[in-house]
């Protein structure tokens, strides 16, 4: 856009956000012309409410995060519930996570639904995505928001949508209320507090969620017997990262008879994460401060979960190192651990489902079939294993036992719809001190797991392009990959190029597409090589960045050393066709 039209865009702003931080934010961008780029940045579009919600930095303007965009877009979610939901059932939760202005944003959000006449929950203080996926569920809510921007850097925030499922909205909902959230200008009905609190359509709610919370996190036991005999033998270290999960995490351990060491820096809620760059445990250096006391401790397992507690990483020691292990692998062991217990112990359920994603890796399928579970693959995204568990229910055909996404989120049980990191937290901890008890590690667990179904390796390579030219830059990169495929990455040539876009798969050597895919259409590029490799590509949903997955197997026949060097060579070479591709 020019310059006049990013002013009166900015000038209408201002007369619109009823908050003086935000406000004069922009105030005084407008007075400093040697500020233009910044001024534009915040106004040449509107933050975008997607599929999910909302996400982007935190500050003054439509393209950002603040009290007006969440208010607007909390009115276009009550529009869509007062058109679509009975007014009986008019009902929902709201929750936030450590995030700055997150706690202002949900208050905000909440005030916009009682303005609305629906009778909202809201929680005294900050809790994890999970329970409020929970609450949800416990109050027959028709939806629920959790202010959270997960694990971005802490100049972000944003909030995520859910139904009456407990998931995070699905279509038809999630169009439908982008839709209304588009219609909504300035006609936004808020209440004070004051005036909803004694109306009742403002309630606040703590322990009457924590407890039942709680307690179906410890029901997920699967050896509880094993954890009160022997749970003290464990030293463990945890990291919340400054985030929601110090209660939870430090309660559930605690009360099923785990001492947990939590790392005194990181166990207070901070917005500013003042100690690691990225609050994400997906990311080694936030595990760093958690890896020094694991090693003055002698710790057997680190445990660290993001801000709104919905992710797991962990490390475990290996000789007189600690080694950290990936999304991939973690639910790989968890797999292997909930599978062949519910077996042994005669406790599978009829009809064992598993759920992943398409750029999580096929060792966990595997695994889950070998113990008789039926497998699925999902889009990226964890709101649509909750949509796949609702359609279970509804048809009465599969039991969901447990699934996961690479990106370090994993869900047992149906109680909640979303990641959850809390009770992955109590299965892992379990997982290892099973281990312990049969005489080995953890790691002497996944090499066994390598040794069965074979060793597979991943990486994910992302590259962040920001602003207008960087949506730009991700477009072109997309429309290149699908119009100037790569068809050889040296070892291997690809077999099956699948658009997920138009639901094909194009199989190269006989030059023919088929419409054969399943799933709802999204920007996604998958290739499949002759080995069995894979390579995805697709433009992030909630950051601005492009995102490549890899994965390759190798087969066990001399060592697992030598099975992890032949598969990482194998991704090295992809690596090196990707960056080929990608601008300097």
């Amino acid at each position: 856009m020019t310059t006049e039209p990013i002013k009166n865009r900015a000038e209408e702003y201002i007369k619109l956000e009823k908050h003086p931080f935000f406000r004069s934010e922009v105030e005084a961008l407008l007075r400093d012309d040697s500020k233009f780029e910044d001024l534009n940045d915040r106004f040449y579009t509107d933050l975008s409410f997607g599929t999910g919600g909302l996400r982007g930095v935190i500050g003054g303007g439509y393209n950002r995060m603040n009290p007006f965009t969440v208010k607007r877009a909390t009115q276009g979610l009550a529009n869509y519930i007062i058109k679509n939901v009975p007014e009986d059932k008019r009902i929902a939760a709201v929750s936030f996570d450590s995030r700055n202005y997150s706690d202002l944003f949900a208050e905000e959000a909440a005030l916009v639904l009682a303005g609305n006449g629906i009778k909202t929950y809201l929680f005294t203080g900050l809790r994890p995505t999970p329970e409020l996926s929970y609450a949800v569920r416990l109050k027959k809510a028709c939806s629920g928001i959790m202010v959270t921007a997960s694990h971005n850097p802490a100049e972000y925030n944003g909030y995520k949508v859910y139904w009456e499922d407990g998931a995070q909205v699905t279509p038809p909902h999630d169009k439908g209320i982008i839709a209304e959230v588009r219609d909504v200008t300035t006609n936004i009905k808020s209440l004070e507090k004051e005036e909803a609190l004694k109306k009742g359509l403002l309630v606040y709610v703590d322990n009457e969620i924590d407890n039942p919370y709680i307690e179906t996190v410890k029901a997920l036991s699967l050896r509880p017997e094993l954890i009160r005999a022997k749970g003290k033998m464990l030293k463990i270290v945890y990291t919340p990262l400054h985030g929601t999960g110090t209660m939870p995490v430090e309660r559930v351990l605690s009360e099923m008879g785990i001492d947990v060491f939590t790392v005194p820096e990181q166990r207070e809620a901070d917005g500013d994460f003042p100690t690691v760059a990225f609050p994400n445990p997906e990311i080694a250096p936030a595990m760093d401060l958690s890896l020094k006391y694991a090693r003055e401790r002698k710790a057997d397992l680190v445990l660290g979960t993001d801000p709104d507690a919905d992710r797991l990483g962990i490390a475990v020691p290996d000789g007189g190192k600690y080694v950290l292990i990936s999304g991939n692998q973690l639910g790989a062991l968890l797999a292997d651990y909930i599978f062949s217990s519910l077996k042994e112990l005669g406790k599978m359920p009829p009809r064992p489902a598993f759920i992943n994603t398409i750029v999580t890796t096929d060792l966990q399928n595997r695994i889950a079939e070998s113990y008789g579970a039926k497998t699925f693959k999902v889009l990226t995204g964890f709101k649509y294993i909750g949509e796949l568990i609702r359609q279970f229910e509804a048809e009465n055909s599969y039991s969901y036992v447990f699934g996961g996404e690479e990106s370090y989120g994993f869900l047992a049980g149906t109680d909640v719809r979303d990641k959850d990191a809390v009770s992955a937290a109590l299965l892992t901890v379990e997982m290892a001190l099973w281990n312990v008890s049969c005489g080995r590690s953890v790691l002497d667990h996944l090499h066994e797991i390598y040794k069965k179904y074979g060793c597979y390796q991943e990486i994910l390579i992302d590259r962040y392009f920001k602003g207008e030219s960087g949506l730009n830059i991700m477009n072109n990169l997309m429309k290149t990959f699908r119009t100037e495929p790569p068809l050889d990455f040296t070892f291997a040539k690809v077999s099956e190029i699948r658009d997920l876009k138009d639901g094909t798969t194009f199989f190269v050597q006989k030059s023919r597409k088929e419409k054969n895919i399943d799933l709802p259409p999204s920007d996604v590029l998958q290739f499949l090589l002759e080995d069995g490799s894979l390579v995805t590509v697709r433009p992030s949903g909630t950051e601005p960045k492009i995102k490549f997955y890899a994965s390759c197997r190798a087969e066990v026949k001399s060592s697992i050393k030598d099975a992890i060097l032949s598969a990482k060579k194998k991704l090295e070479s992809i690596e090196e066709i990707i960056n080929g591709y990608l601008p300097d």
